[in-house]
């Protein structure tokens, strides 16, 4: 039987030669397509040269060989970088591309990415402009700075504004600042990296007007105030605010530099939120540099925003770090269209998805919810549902004590185990991401975008 089994094996050629392999070169090349047949064979042939003669088959099951090919194929020729639906709950996804851009955006920056552009022209002299004159007004009409700059991300603002304001002198921080982001960037090895000396004061939990006093002399080049966005310090505990720090720092002839984190253009407290310092508070409050992402709560692209006195950013775009740190013309054309958004207080909510997600409240998610049990309900015994009253996060590293009350799916498969459920859902073409709860899959409705509550229902009902 074994025998009759191997010389069975089709010949490379003539599985190259049927329809449903011969299909999958239409969309991937034939060198990979052969690669896998190869493979797939020498990986049958393999299998029936081991297999117990008790267990061999009575015949190959060709559908099954055709299938595991087109598979293949298709993930090798997908892209690695892709869209997922995410029904974790957790709204700034760090692994999942944080914030999501708007829909209304996306013709816009395909012309611009497909097309060349105006990234460093200006039409009415001619001539070469600047890439940042593209948002730096927009930022300054937003703001009320008289400056802006953009970089890559939040952590090359702060190192950038620190190599132009603090190279070679020293750098007041406040112990209970100095924070860690993701990745284990920290703001000691930052300063460290920038050039600047860090010179610490206060203590974890309470740092007083009178420390920073005492630690400023001629070789300080400025105070730095960083806002602990990714964890909180409760209980007895003292930070100096902003307006008295900025006052200290006017009478010592010295900026004052507020790195915000995440940042934001609005006041969340106003939908519930936890109350957080916006951008436009810590320009009012005095500070002389502020730096703060554009792809967390401002709900725009992975940048670095600088707003503060003229001086100073001019200094820094002359900064020979500003070229090698400096964003591209996808990264300009979403953010300007971001911002251009934020001029219609009350559109920009529905229009920014990360603000839709955070503000929105948990009655209006339950009608959702309902909708996709009742769906999934109806697929049968393959899977237990019921709905599942939960809480989803703000994540990025924002505001860390929050907890946005949602609703959710709960699904138990009823043949197979959670954990295969979940990876078999990641494996698919467009994957699906949830969180995995008491032997639970739980699908939260605050994330999953319209249209996507489809795709979860004929996911679940393949997998039957």
């Amino acid at each position: 039987m074994r025998k009759n089994l191997l010389r069975a094996i089709p010949k490379v050629d003539d599985l190259i030669a049927e329809e449903r392999i011969a299909g999958l070169l239409e969309s991937a090349p034939r060198s990979l397509v052969l690669e896998v047949v190869r493979e797939a064979l020498s990986s049958l042939r393999q299998e029936l040269v081991a297999c117990e003669e008790s267990e061999l088959p009575e015949s190959l099951d060709l559908s099954a060989l055709f299938k595991k090919i087109s598979d293949e194929v298709k993930r090798r020729n997908g892209f690695h970088l892709k869209r997922v639906i995410n029904a974790t709950g957790v709204v700034i996804h760090t692994n999942l591309g944080r914030s999501l851009i708007a829909p209304s955006i996306a013709q816009h920056l395909t012309e611009v990415s497909c097309y060349y552009s105006t990234l460093e022209y200006d039409l009415e002299t001619g001539k070469r402009g600047t890439r940042y004159s593209h948002v730096e007004d927009l930022l300054c009409e937003l703001t009320g700075a008289e400056a802006a700059l953009v970089v890559n991300n939040n952590a090359a603002a702060v190192m950038l504004v620190l190599s132009t304001i603090g190279n070679g002198k020293e750098v007041v921080v406040s112990r209970g600042q100095l924070v860690e982001i993701g990745g284990a960037f920290r703001v000691p090895d930052v300063m460290r990296a920038s050039g600047a000396e860090l010179v610490e004061v206060g203590t974890t939990n309470k740092t007083h007007l009178r420390d920073y006093a005492a630690a400023i002399n001629e070789q300080t080049a400025a105070v730095l105030k960083v806002h602990t966005s990714n964890y909180r310090i409760l209980g007895f505990t003292s930070e100096v605010e902003i307006e008295a720090l900025a006052g200290l720092c006017k009478e010592k002839g010295i900026p004052l530099i507020e790195d915000l984190g995440s940042g934001s253009l609005i006041d969340f407290s106003q939908f519930g939120l936890m109350k957080e310092p916006t951008v436009i508070e810590s320009m009012k409050g005095g500070a002389d540099v502020v730096t703060f992402s554009g792809d967390k709560m401002l709900g725009g692209p992975q940048a670095g925003i600088i707003l503060g006195r003229k001086h100073w950013i001019d200094a820094m775009k002359k900064n020979q770090l500003t070229r090698a740190l400096r964003v591209d013309k996808m990264t300009l054309c979403t953010l300007e269209a971001t911002l251009k958004l934020y001029r219609d207080p009350e559109a920009v909510r529905r229009e920014i998805p990360t603000l839709r997600m955070l503000t929105e409240q948990q009655e209006t998610i339950l009608p959702r919810a309902v909708a996709l049990q009742s769906r999934l309900e109806a697929l049968g015994e393959a899977y237990e549902t019921a709905l599942y009253e939960t809480s989803s996060e703000v994540g990025g590293g924002s505001l860390p004590l929050e907890k946005l009350p949602t609703w959710a799916v709960a699904v138990k498969p009823s043949h197979s185990s959670t954990q295969r459920l979940a990876e078999a859902l990641r494996a698919r073409i467009l994957p699906i991401v949830a969180r995995v709860v008491e032997d639970r899959l739980i699908f939260d409705l605050r994330t999953i975008q319209e249209g996507e509550s489809d795709e979860i229902v004929l996911a679940l009902k393949a997998l039957i």
